[in-house]
């Protein structure tokens, strides 16, 4: 940078390294290169077909102008009746607040929960954006490491030994980015009884695999839960999203989103409505396809040699120690790309203990994840000889 910066928080932000594998391989692309992508989160399916036909109607009908800074209330009704069907909570759509993206309601959440200095408690490994969104705010990220011998479970007693008078949230993430671990009840349980509001970020809920999940809010109110339409129904273009909060700070989440984002995008809204009332059934067939996926790459990258500590459950990723091919998978993911096509993203994306470990996404089809894997095995084998 040419000069420094006023803000120092600002300087502490890190890049999202899973966008520079990706924009390395969209380089290598338009060079003619053949690039399988395993490195990004992004459903490879269409979106399903009542959210198309909901989209144009609603573009016919003129629906282009602001909606109520909240959202729209027969979205914040339909997002209530769901999770009191797939989890049996009652929730008043007045809690509900629809946002442009998951992104914006995570933001909005540290804002109102904290003041500059105070500390947010994240996982290592974890969503690298936690600790970015944490910086912007002001606030100080504290990392509570995740053992892979413990096949990298959240462990409340670890959390508790990270709290001080000063922290202001702590994030869960489950199904969770980038292991696909899903928390258990008591483990829900156990963070929610630590007496600190928990975000509780659910943005991979209905991407689950032999198990029930949970919401924090099975657990306590004190809670500030972040989900949205793009990994479970394929919807990531369209940027919508909620966050479900404890009633006391509706009015200032209203008062922030007037300000920040006005409200969330017309027709996105009623894509949302469409697919809660219609597309159920389209999201449950993804997510057969995706468990495929899952089986397959599972089984393939132990026969490879890579190591799974925790064979995932949820989300669509696996995270796979490499420390039979390298201890630096910066390095490693940038080599592979180039000398193979594939794009897989480094460990050191989601935190310090992540230097042997990579992640690879089955957000893509079958033919190429097995053509990706066959690339890197080949690959390896002659590298290791």
């Amino acid at each position: 940078m040419s000069e420094e910066l006023r803000n120092k928080e600002l300087s502490e932000l890190t890049p999202f390294i899973v966008m520079e594998v990706l924009e390395r391989a969209q380089e290598l692309q338009r060079e003619g290169k053949k690039i399988i992508h395993l490195e990004v989160g992004e459903p490879d399916f269409d979106v399903p077909a009542c959210v198309q036909e909901a989209t144009v109607q609603s573009l016919e009908r003129g629906e282009t102008h602001y909606t109520h800074s909240l959202g729209n209330i027969e979205l914040r009704k339909a997002i209530s009746e769901m999770y009191f069907n797939e989890y049996g909570v009652e929730i008043s759509p007045s809690r509900v607040i629809v946002t442009s993206g998951s992104s914006p309601a995570i933001l909005m959440a540290l804002l109102a929960l904290g003041k500059r200095g105070d500390e947010v408690l994240l996982s290592d490994p974890g969503y690298p954006c936690y600790k970015n969104f944490a910086l912007t705010c002001g606030l100080k990220p504290v990392v509570v490491p995740l053992s892979p011998e413990e096949q990298f479970r959240y462990n409340a007693k670890e959390i508790a030994k990270k709290i001080t008078p000063a922290t202001a949230a702590i994030f869960v993430n489950s199904p969770m980015n980038p292991t696909g671990v899903v928390m258990r009840e008591e483990e829900f349980r156990e963070i929610a009884s630590l007496g600190k509001p928990v975000i509780s970020d659910e943005i991979y809920h209905g991407l689950v695999y032999g198990e029930r999940p949970h919401t924090m809010l099975e657990y306590t109110q004190n809670t500030f839960v972040i989900n949205g339409f793009s990994k479970r129904f394929a919807m990531t273009g369209l940027r919508l999203g909620y966050m479900i909060v404890p009633e006391s700070y509706v009015r200032i989440l209203q008062i922030l989103q007037q300000n920040l984002f006005i409200c969330a995008p017309s027709t996105a809204q009623a894509a949302g409505l469409s697919v809660l009332k219609n597309g159920l059934a389209s999201a449950e067939k993804m997510n057969a396809v995706y468990n495929e996926r899952r089986l397959f790459m599972v089984e393939k990258l132990q026969q490879m040699g890579f190591v799974l500590h925790a064979i995932p459950k949820g989300a669509f990723y696996v995270y796979a120690d490499a420390s039979a091919f390298t201890n630096d998978s910066y390095q490693f993911a940038f080599e592979i790309l180039e000398n193979t096509g594939v794009g897989i993203t480094p460990g050191v994306d989601f935190g310090n203990t992540g230097k042997r470990f990579v992640r690879f996404s089955y957000a893509n089809s079958i033919e190429n994840i097995r053509e990706g894997l066959s690339r890197i095995d080949i690959y390896l084998k002659k590298k290791m000889k």
